[in-house]
């Protein structure tokens, strides 16, 4: 009985690795559904149509953008993650929504950890404070020493509640004591027409939609959130520069596939866009969104998510963020 199952167990492993190897082989024969779980325009929707388009060249198959907007990208989440695990179905993954989302919405449609299986990581785009040129402050401590001088404190806009850039504002809340309150607009280009028309002091946004506005001289930085000064605003101090070692957030973006996607398939699209984004081509297109390259294997992509989880977990519990 024993050896009729020890055999069983073998012929069970080794059709699976002939089945896997076989979908690896022949994979991709057909399209390829890129969902992006976001409306057009934004940093992850241009950025991931540009990969897309260049998985297209590699793979040798049409790689289709797909919008799936709402719910802070768990529609569009969700519908990837239960999609057929065959690779044929990928999401453009964004922090917001599988490692922020998990903490603030009361109930969520998918795992992050469970559901799907990381491929690889596009890169990191970082944040900046902006000030209206009214405000009387020019550094990150003189913000902070201003906030605390503020009965009502000193709001800054946001794209939304509980979005990176409204995290990063709580973390500076919760490293300086700074007394400052989150206004959420529906987008952070709403946000940054709020922050020039004057109805808010600073904002909290990502740096691809702020640049020209800083260049114009129409906003004025405050500190970028990476742990380096950003080649595209290289005048504009870090947080840590400033005085704030613990402050440095990065919002991501990559690509993943639904879970039990089979391994070598997880690889050779991993492959293909590690090449893309090693390419000159993809860092030049891509700085200018104001995202910094990270290629990444999959298991590196699956513990930064595992880490980010853990630690934004503890900064929405402590400041106490829900949606709404």
């Amino acid at each position: 009985m024993n050896l009729i199952l020890h055999r069983l167990k073998y012929f069970i492993v080794f059709s699976s690795i002939c089945i896997f190897s076989a979908q690896a082989k022949d994979f991709p024969n057909k399209p390829i559904h890129l969902i992006i779980p976001f409306a057009p325009g934004g940093v992850t929707d241009i950025g991931g149509r540009y990969i897309g388009q260049q998985l297209s060249q590699k793979l040798g198959v049409e790689v289709y953008a797909e919008n799936k907007a709402g719910a802070s990208g768990n529609i569009g989440a969700s519908f990837v993650a239960n999609a057929n695990p065959d690779g044929y179905t990928l999401l453009v993954g964004f922090d917001g929504t599988l490692v922020i989302n998990p903490h603030i919405f009361e109930k969520i449609p998918f795992n992050t950890i469970k559901d799907f299986a990381p491929i690889g990581k596009i890169g990191d785009a970082a944040l900046i404070l902006l000030a209206n040129p009214s405000l009387n402050a020019k550094t990150v401590k003189e913000v902070v020493a201003l906030s605390l001088k503020e009965p009502n404190g000193l709001s800054y806009a946001t794209s939304g509640i509980g979005v990176t850039p409204h995290i990063a504002g709580e973390l500076l809340k919760q490293k300086t004591n700074a007394n400052l309150v989150s206004i959420p607009y529906k987008s952070g280009g709403q946000a940054l027409i709020g922050l020039m028309s004057g109805d808010v002091p600073l904002a909290f946004t990502n740096l691809a939609g702020a640049s020209q506005y800083v260049d114009s001289g129409q906003l004025k930085p405050i500190a970028v959130s990476a742990k380096n000064r950003v080649t595209s605003l290289p005048n504009v101090p870090t947080f840590i520069e400033s005085g704030f070692k613990d402050i440095s957030v990065m919002s991501w973006i990559g690509i993943l596939a639904p879970a039990k996607t089979p391994r070598p398939i997880v690889l050779e699209i991993n492959k293909a866009l590690n090449e893309i984004l090693n390419s000159e081509q993809a860092k030049e297109k891509l700085s200018g969104l104001g995202i910094i390259i990270t290629p990444t294997s999959p298991e590196m992509f699956a513990e930064q998510i595992k880490v980010d989880l853990s630690l934004y977990e503890k900064i929405v519990k402590t400041a106490g963020i829900k949606a709404p």
